[in-house]
């Protein structure tokens, strides 16, 4: 799941997410498996304002369950 979401999160384009950057989002959903998770997104700049963008995806079972979720990253890089 947090796979899937990491490859729709990454169809943001860089030019669009220059301007809100460090930005995130949390909601709730559910998983391939019927269970209740929090889905979190969050692009940060990965050496610098302006550079490439680091989008972080991590699917969990609450809060609780952090530190257990699985977590994917992938970067948007800045147009030459």
């Amino acid at each position: 799941m947090a796979r899937d979401e990491l490859s729709r999160a990454m169809t943001l384009r860089w030019q669009d997410l220059k301007g809100v950057i460090p930005w995130g989002d949390t909601f709730e959903g559910i998983s391939p498996a019927g269970r209740h998770v929090e889905v979190e997104r969050s692009y940060i700049w990965t050496a610098g304002e302006g550079g490439d963008i680091l989008c972080e995806v991590a699917v969990y079972g609450g809060p609780s369950r952090y530190e257990h979720g699985a977590r994917v990253s992938a970067v948007i890089s800045r147009p030459s």
